[in-house]
């Protein structure tokens, strides 16, 4: 019996001890949750109920050269009710000037919103819809309505924005203007264009705002103001010249619907500073439409064909290879080398003809022939002079998706027998069309190879943060006297009857170039197509702007030849931008010489500078090149607005006296 007892007992004792370490445990754990985890705990709780949203900021502008908008942030706003939150006699006393206001702005009955209100309080909906995508000006309006005016816990008013952005000018250069997102799950941006490319200034630094959980997935702004105001991002300044980038988009897209061609790219650049004033790219969809699929003139690089003939001649003249008037045989159109022929377009080729006039009629014969006789023996020398000029590398674009070159050595394992043939003519190398264009751009600028530029200045508000200056890749990529050779054959393709380009040729106004008819697929006849190019510049004379044309795939049955395809793509811009440049009837005005019409910015310059003593009439010229030519002329100058000038101040005519104040109005 006593032996029973004890084991009770000590059971008893056990249970006990057992309760005890559990209430200690207990204890312990409170404790622990209290003191040691409650911040974490609180946090917790208060994540399920109070969150900060991100406010995003508005991203800055991306403007033209001359002031006009290319993409735009726009905030749209929603405004909700919150049904439950105004007290019974603030609801009662409001809810019918409400409807009333809602009635006037909205359309729809008075009735309408009153029972809507009195359903979503009935049913406590705290997230009632009221107006969805206002703009500023009546997001104002209707926050001031009766009751929303009272805010957000004593009025109900619930206010979501949203940032969108806009093209103001549609699908024009819309894959050049481009976008750029944010990717959560790798915390980077992303995107294309020169939205993508300059998002560091333009994208600006986010808020963050304080809101309440009211129902799953409905939360409410705790106050109308953010715990961390967002900062808006600077404005960019690009050197898209929208009246050019119109004429170049247009043109392109006529040419690609003529020959039913599968896309094709224009880039317009200035050549003595290197800004891109038009940069068009279209590809064709399944329906047959065109819009700016791919940046093609930065991201696809090709085999130039004859284009690139501009570069073995200026070897085979810095070399002293030849000179423009050396006889070249062309050897009845045909050479042949391990097999593989080269042939010229025109059967039984040109005969014996002179270096200059091998350019001119583009004869592959004549042009692999001087490249062949001269550096076979060590195509070191030829492919040395590519890499000098810097034709090997990319041009370091700021728009991400360039292409790298491809310009093969000797000592590359791809090298044969035939490559350095084939590259005299075009193949068997790669460049971008805004590569090729730096090259034509260059001797057009006699000699000095400039980076292609898209971007003006960064400005925040009125105020310069950066200015992108002018930057120069090659200063010279051969001799002056190589340079005007070269410049005289350019312009004799298109002015010389012989040459490939002579059907563009105008007695208005001149232009010098190349024509390129690149085959495509070559290697499988069945799939056979075609790249057409012309690239060159314009005036011949005094080059203001450089361009190049590139059309893949045009319909065989229809034409393919570069000089008919691309060719008046660019005799079309030419033309529109001579025609349409403000400056020429101010100009024909001013000479009074009776000489013929000047037709470019530097010859009115120097005209206007050298020797006209009156204000010269600037309406209608860009605002940037209406204040650089008055400053020139020791004018002060002020500005009042954004784009071209529509009026000035005093009149042109007026004779121009030191330090006279000028004020130009721009639209």
């Amino acid at each position: 019996m006593a032996i029973t007892e004890k084991n009770i007992s000590n059971r008893l004792y056990f249970v006990a001890g057992c309760m005890f370490l559990f209430a200690m445990a207990v204890v312990v754990k409170l404790v622990t949750i209290q003191v040691v985890e409650g911040d974490h705990y609180k946090k917790k709780a208060e994540d399920s109920t109070i969150r900060n949203f991100v406010i995003e900021p508005n991203r800055g502008n991306l403007y033209s050269d001359d002031g006009s908008l290319l993409a735009t942030s726009v905030t749209r706003y929603d405004v909700r009710f919150d049904a439950v939150t105004p007290k019974q006699e603030v609801f009662e006393a409001h809810v019918k000037a409400l409807s009333d206001s809602l009635s006037l702005v909205f359309g729809k009955p008075s009735s309408y919103y009153q029972n809507l209100m009195r359903k979503a309080r009935a049913s406590k909906n705290r997230y009632l819809l009221l107006a969805r995508d206002l703009g500023y000006t009546d997001y104002l309006r209707v926050s001031n309505f009766p009751m929303l005016d009272l805010g957000p816990y004593k009025g109900g008013r619930i206010v979501e924005q949203e940032t969108q952005r806009e093209h103001p000018l549609g699908a024009i250069a819309e894959r050049s203007v481009g976008w750029e997102k944010f990717n959560a799950e790798t915390s980077k941006y992303f995107g294309v264009g020169l939205e993508r490319a300059f998002g560091e200034y333009l994208r600006g630094k986010q808020g963050r705002r304080l809101k309440q959980k009211i129902a799953k997935g409905q939360w409410k702004p705790i106050t109308d103001y953010n715990e961390v105001e967002p900062v808006d991002g600077y404005d960019v300044v690009s050197t898209i010249d929208i009246n050019i980038q119109d004429v170049a988009h247009h043109a392109l897209l006529t040419q690609l619907e003529k020959y039913n061609a599968d896309h094709g790219c224009v880039v317009v650049m200035e050549v003595e500073t290197g800004e891109v004033k038009a940069i068009s790219n279209l590809g064709r969809t399944k329906s047959g439409t065109y819009y700016e699929r791919l940046n093609y003139a930065i991201g696809e690089s090709l085999e130039p064909g004859s284009t690139f003939k501009l570069m073995s001649m200026m070897a085979a003249l810095e070399d002293k290879a030849v000179d423009t008037s050396t006889v070249i045989d062309t050897e009845n159109g045909v050479l042949r080398f391990y097999g593989k022929a080269v042939r010229d377009s025109r059967r039984g080729g040109y005969g014996e003809i002179t270096a200059s006039k091998v350019f001119e009629v583009s004869s592959n014969t004549g042009v692999v022939k001087v490249i062949d006789e001269f550096y076979g023996d060590q195509p070191e020398r030829f492919v040395n002079r590519i890499y000098n000029i810097g034709l090997n590398k990319p041009l370091g674009l700021p728009i991400e998706g360039e292409a790298n070159p491809i310009i093969p050595y000797p000592n590359d394992k791809d090298w044969s027998g035939i490559s350095l043939q084939w590259m005299a003519y075009g193949y068997g190398v790669e460049l971008t069309p805004l590569q090729i264009l730096s090259l034509y751009n260059a001797v057009a600028n006699d000699g000095e190879m400039v980076k292609p530029r898209l971007i003006k200045e960064v400005r925040q508000w009125d105020q310069p943060v950066k200015i992108m200056e002018k930057e120069v890749l090659n200063p010279s990529i051969c001799s002056k006297e190589t340079v005007k050779k070269l410049q005289s054959m350019l312009k004799n393709v298109v002015e010389k009857e012989h040459g490939t380009g002579h059907r563009l040729y105008s007695p208005n106004f001149s232009m010098a170039g190349k024509t390129g008819t690149a085959q495509k697929d070559y290697r499988d006849k069945s799939k056979l197509n075609y790249i057409s190019s012309f690239v060159g510049y314009f005036p011949a004379e005094a080059p203001k702007y450089s361009c190049i044309v590139v059309i893949h795939e045009p319909d065989k049955s229809v034409g393919y030849y570069g000089a008919d395809v691309s060719g008046p793509v660019f005799k079309s811009i030419a033309h529109k931008i001579y025609t349409n440049s403000p400056l020429i009837d101010t100009v024909d005005e001013l000479n009074k010489e009776n000489k013929p019409a000047l037709k470019s910015y530097e010859a009115y310059y120097a005209k206007v500078r050298g020797s006209h003593q009156a204000i010269p009439d600037v309406k209608g010229m860009s605002g940037m090149d209406a204040v650089s030519l008055l400053e020139n002329l020791g004018l002060q100058v002020e500005v009042e607005g954004q784009g071209r000038v529509v009026k000035q101040m005093p009149k042109s005519g007026v004779k121009i006296e030191d330090n006279k104040k000028v004020v130009l109005k721009l639209s």
